[in-house]
């Protein structure tokens, strides 16, 4: 009789589950790694988070998180919009246009002529590709047709967004607009947004900060001050309202007047510089009693306290009732 083979199974089959096997333990391994990194004080890869809902931004499922690029970019649509004096639908409207356009990247390509974060082309009028390439004038001339469509804040958004831009896909604006009301609530609203990653390395430019708010937000009293706080080596509130300065403080707003629509634009103006902190080297932002610091608490706003606080003027390294103050990298 003979001999009967005994049967195996095959080792290339063993070797494949080994590899998979491998795999899953070392993709594990790697989000293991940038969660803690992520929750460590100033390490992981920069990350945004906008919450609708800043006191409850733990535990909340109202959150859209971005790349440094894309919060700077929605954070200077939003800017503009504000700005304007325009409602939040707009700006709604606005962000939900981008992020289907472009995923809220300012693209050098596209179809046919295609550019920018909207996807506008030069050759139907929008501007010349370095204007549509530009974040702030691409969302102000988004904005200026939007104004122009009659009823825009009562239209679907959709359909208002279909008016400004006019796609081949229309509906896919829709799948956009939660995540673009979560932004606005941010940038706007009662929400907040958070960034994270190592802090600056390379010093800030006052004058290249100071460009950047003036272009969305105006130059009404914005001034430039030396490094010991200014005009007379003050450090605290000159009464010129908002002033740009060079280390420690750089750049300070005043809100002037009570009331939403400067909140609002003190709100926009400090997040702004959040979301452009990388770029821009900004290494702390306070506002209205709250406090951001690059590479620090998990990239997350914090209540600020202290005397000057208390006693409704601004000291050094925070800000009054209703003060934007921006400082730079050393």
């Amino acid at each position: 009789m003979g001999r009967v083979s005994e049967i195996r199974e095959p080792r290339p089959r063993r070797r494949r589950l080994l590899r998979v096997v491998v795999g899953l333990l070392v993709l594990l391994s790697v989000i293991g790694y940038f969660a803690v990194q992520r929750a460590s004080v100033g390490g992981g890869a920069p990350f945004c988070v906008a919450s609708a809902d800043a006191s409850g931004r733990d535990g909340g499922s109202d959150k859209y998180e971005m790349s440094p690029e894309q919060a700077a970019n929605a954070a200077t649509i939003a800017a503009v919009g504000i700005a304007k004096g325009l409602p939040d639908r707009a700006v709604t409207i606005a962000l939900a246009t981008a992020m289907q356009e472009s995923a809220l990247r300012n693209l050098d390509h596209g179809d046919r002529d295609s550019l920018g974060l909207f996807q506008q082309r030069p050759s139907m009028g929008w501007g010349t590709p370095e204007q549509i390439t530009d974040p702030v004038y691409s969302a102000a001339i988004f904005y200026d047709h939007l104004v122009d469509v009659p009823g825009y804040s009562r239209l679907p958004l959709t359909v208002a967004a279909q008016k400004v831009q006019r796609s081949g896909y229309p509906q896919a604006y829709a799948k956009h607009e939660p995540d673009a009301t979560v932004l606005t609530a941010a940038f706007a609203g009662g929400g907040v947004l958070d960034c994270g990653g190592p802090a600056p390395t390379e010093p800030g430019d006052p004058e290249k900060v100071r460009e950047g708010l003036v272009r969305i937000f105006g130059k009404d009293g914005m001034h430039t001050f030396g490094p010991e706080g200014g005009q007379g080596g003050q450090a605290g509130r000159n009464g010129g309202g908002g002033r740009v300065v060079q280390e420690p403080e750089v750049a300070m707003v005043e809100k002037k007047e009570a009331g939403e629509a400067a909140t609002r634009r003190s709100r926009a103006m400090a997040h702004w510089a959040v979301a452009n902190s990388r770029e821009l080297g900004i290494a702390r932002v306070s506002y209205d009693l709250r406090g951001w610091v690059a590479g620090k608490d998990r990239g997350r706003w914090q209540d600020k306290g202290g005397a000057g606080a208390k006693n409704g003027d601004a000291d050094p390294y925070g800000a009054a009732p209703g003060e934007v103050r921006i400082f730079l990298a050393r």
